[in-house]
This record gives C-alpha cells, structure tokens and sequence, in this order.
C-alpha cells in the first residue's frame, strides 16, 4: 500500500518516518520529496508498506498527529495522473 505523508516538518527525515511506521508493519521503502533546486524538503513523502492491512492501521492512527511540532496528513496515496503538466509561456 502507498500512503501518502503531508505537512511534514522540513527537518524530517526518510529514516524517522521509517520507525513511525515500522510501528505498523513492515515498511518497504520510504521517500520525502525534495525540491529539485535547493534539495530541501517539500514537506510531504510517501511511504510504501508491504500489508494493505497494516497500511490501513497506519493511516487511521497516523493520520493527524504530532511528529516534530506539526500535525501531520497521513492517506492512502492516489495514483498519478498521466495528464501532462500544462506548458509555462516563456515571454
């Protein structure tokens, strides 16, 4: 199951969210999305967990709460649109 994590603190780090849901079961991996600049957090991640089942557990336990001074938003992860992006107009 693919959840998706928002509202994460910038200092959050891929291992701290691995133990927060290891709690759950097993986790297979882990990414937090960084900006492609600066190589700073975005604030959100995703976390893939082998079980729907204790997927589902860690979602309705995680979501909204405390982690490193900020509520976070945890839910199962929609799939990708395959729409592309519209085009910026360059002047």
């Amino acid at each position: 199951m693919n959840i998706y994590v928002g509202n994460l603190a910038y200092g959050v780090t891929e291992e701290e969210l691995q133990e927060l849901f290891g709690q759950y079961g097993a986790v297979t991996s882990v990414s937090i999305i960084k900006d492609s600049y600066t190589g700073k957090s975005k604030g959100f991640g995703f976390v893939e967990m082998e079980q729907n089942a204790e997927g589902e557990e860690a979602v309705k336990n995680l979501d909204d709460s405390s982690m490193s001074g900020r509520n976070i938003k945890v839910s199962q992860a929609r799939p990708r649109s395959d729409k592309p992006k519209p085009r910026r107009r360059t002047y």
